[in-house]
């Protein structure tokens, strides 16, 4: 308990690293009407929250590690490092000139060509922070998978120990208490797809709490990645299911007035198959932006306090601290809670555009079981011996 103590209180430090130097920056970068030094919380919060040209190195006000930016401008291809763009500097490549857009533009935080003095947005396919965690977190989730599969393998009979037997354990909690009883006979063929959903979320949420590299992308709060893993879930379900589904969509046994002429069932049914991925995307990604944002709105809280009073700065960083670190552990648990969440509706979702054959699979397991109590009544129980 006390490692763990320890090391919240280092993310916790890692966490206020962005913010020091945008408060750096504040006083560095202020007006002559009197702004200069003062703390923007909103700028500070939503700039850690949102994607980069670059990765932040943690206490270090001058530095970030570069990205390669890769753009379509007016005349073709362009590809350099965000280092050619940063601290407001701007690019000259093969007489083309690119920057990233101040606060006052339209464009603002992204990369930007500069033709006749005006700024237009070229076609952007740059890796980006979050480009590079979502890459990183492929990796790391193939490894792992790769890893445990070649060990099975290897020694089928011999359960894997430490972090290998930690995720085969999840692995069978997931499949055993989740896919399994919901899907049935189906278990085995969504297998592969809801496994790989549940730890790509998970590790993503848990790189999320890291803010050094490798970590420190804000990847589920982000609300189009979200919305990618929802439509996923969206094509599996609709794509795979049976025409007993599609019936009860558009066809659906309820009475004919309420269908024909006007299709208002079918109508309300339609707009129900979009409203499931819509509930995922926003649960994942409110629940985890809020967890982010909560522990950085108390981090900011130190600096604002300090802004007005030394004594009362040295008292809220106390308090925020302790508040952080609960947070973080918070954090920690509803990663796992959003996987598994995320995972569960999912597979309810996939169940249901099985209804006829999960009708028969629930009828022949019944079937089996009272069967059994049938012999067991006219044969009797076998005692064991003593």
């Amino acid at each position: 308990m006390k490692r763990i103590f320890i090391f919240l209180t280092l993310l916790t430090a890692l966490i206020a690293a962005p913010v020091l130097r945008a408060s750096g920056n504040a006083g560095q970068h202020g007006d002559a009407d009197g702004s200069k030094g003062r703390l923007d919380p909103k700028e500070i919060i939503f700039e850690h929250l949102g994607d980069g040209y670059g990765w932040e190195v943690p206490f270090d006000h001058h530095h970030r590690i570069p990205l390669p930016i890769i753009v379509f401008g007016t005349d073709g291809l362009h590809v350099f490092s965000s280092a050619r763009v940063a601290d407001g500097r701007t690019y000259d490549d093969g007489g083309k000139l690119f920057r990233i857009a101040g606060a006052d533009s339209d464009h603002k935080g992204k990369i930007v060509e500069i033709v006749d003095g005006k700024e237009v947005r070229p076609v952007d396919i740059s890796i980006t922070k979050n480009v590079c965690a979502l890459l990183i977190t492929v990796l790391v989730v193939s490894c792992l998978m790769l890893w445990l599969s070649a060990y099975l393998k290897k020694n089928p009979f011999k359960a894997p120990r430490k972090g290998l037997g930690g995720i085969e354990a999840l692995v069978a909690f997931i499949y055993d208490s989740v896919i399994k009883p919901t899907l049935g006979h189906n278990a085995r063929r969504f297998a592969p797809y809801l496994l790989t959903v549940f730890f790509f979320i998970l590790t993503m949420n848990l790189m999320g709490l890291m803010v050094i590299f490798p970590g420190g992308a804000n990847l589920t709060g982000n609300i189009t990645v979200t919305l990618v893993l929802s439509i996923l879930t969206f094509l599996v379900t609709n794509i795979y299911a049976n025409k007993h589904y599609w019936k009860e969509i558009l066809w659906p046994d309820v009475p004919l007035w309420l269908k024909f002429p006007l299709p208002i069932m079918p109508a309300i049914e339609i707009f129900g198959m979009f409203t499931k991925p819509a509930a995922l995307t926003v649960r994942l990604f409110a629940n985890m932006m809020g967890g982010h944002m909560i522990v950085l709105v108390l981090t900011v809280l130190i600096f604002i306090f300090s802004a007005i009073n030394p004594v009362a700065g040295a008292g809220t960083t106390i308090v925020s601290l302790g508040f952080s670190i609960f947070m973080l552990l918070i954090d920690v648990l509803v990663s796992f809670i959003q996987a598994y969440v995320f995972t569960m509706l999912s597979t309810i979702f996939i169940s249901l555009a099985h209804p006829e054959e999960e009708h028969h699979h629930k009828e022949k397991t019944v079937d089996e079981s009272v069967g059994t109590q049938i012999r067991e009544a006219l044969v009797g129980t076998p005692r064991q011996t003593i």
